[in-house]
């Protein structure tokens, strides 16, 4: 696919964006859209409002400002990133957080931060396999209760990822020289069953603070799980916060993400190691 990355200037092109927030999240209304007045004001006092372009169409965007870390020390805050339902799966948000990194090491800045849905296998995949962002922070409830398509009726529980834009590791995580083989055994702490529909359900969970490696895993297409049985989603929603918020307080980190095809359409772990 031929597109290119430019910053947002256009009216039209502002109105195109928030337009597609409403597609992209599958908004009721537009009380939810960041709208053209604080997309412009953001981007012309040191923020980001990039987009994808194919031709003159808007493929996506990504929108981010600077920030404050709990250390006292600036960081940019990656607050929205969406692609139109047509452009999904052909690497536009990829090369978008490579452009938004470019223009963050530019600022001098090394960190960017931003929240997703933990459950999210397809963000997970990119956000933490990819770009080779890691997490040890979970948050209930972030924005509290969603009216879009894709967060209502659940409570939006979210990762908040670290991506460590300088570093050592993201430089060979985007040159594909990572190596993601994990040399020490690696636990699996959640059991998991099939409902006789054919949906993952979330087995018993164990605390293993022997193990250096662990993994669980979570369903491969949550919004389809949701829409299918909203009161297992809840069940799924719950039982990665008892997961993630043991493991966070013990010390472990999220450090990586796989995802198998199978028969069944796939299967996806998490990947947590001890500081």
């Amino acid at each position: 696919m031929n597109f290119s990355i430019r910053p947002l200037t256009t009216i039209a092109e502002l109105r195109a964006c928030e337009a597609m927030q409403q597609q992209v999240w599958a908004m009721p209304d537009d009380l939810e859209v960041v709208p053209l007045h604080l997309l412009v004001t953001v981007q012309r006092n040191g923020g980001l409002l990039l987009g994808a372009f194919d031709g003159d169409e808007l493929a996506g965007f990504v929108f981010g400002f600077p920030g404050v870390s709990s250390d006292g020390k600036f960081k940019h805050c990656s607050h929205l990133m969406g692609v139109a339902s047509s452009y999904r799966s052909r690497g536009v948000g990829y090369e978008l957080k490579l452009a938004q990194r470019e223009f963050v090491l530019d600022q001098g800045i090394d960190l960017i931060t931003w929240t997703y849905d933990p459950l999210e296998s397809r963000n997970a995949y990119l956000n933490i396999h990819k770009l080779g962002c890691v997490c040890r922070t979970y948050t209930r409830d972030y924005y509290g209760p969603l009216t879009d398509g894709l967060g209502a009726g659940l409570p939006s529980d979210r990762f908040r990822v670290e991506w460590w834009i300088a570093s050592e590791r993201v430089r060979q995580c985007l040159a594909g020289d990572l190596v993601r083989r994990l040399a020490d055994p690696i636990v699996q702490v959640n059991a998991t069953a099939r409902t006789p529909e054919g949906y993952l359900m979330p087995g018993a969970f164990s605390l293993n603070e022997n193990a250096r490696t662990i993994q669980f895993e979570i369903p491969a297409d949550f919004q389809g799980l949701k829409s299918a049985a909203p009161a297992l989603a809840l069940e799924w929603r719950l039982a990665v916060r008892r997961i993630c918020e043991a493991y966070f307080a013990a010390g472990y980190t999220v450090t990586n993400f796989h995802h198998h095809r199978t028969h069944e359409g796939g299967r996806s772990y998490y990947i947590l190691q001890a500081d």
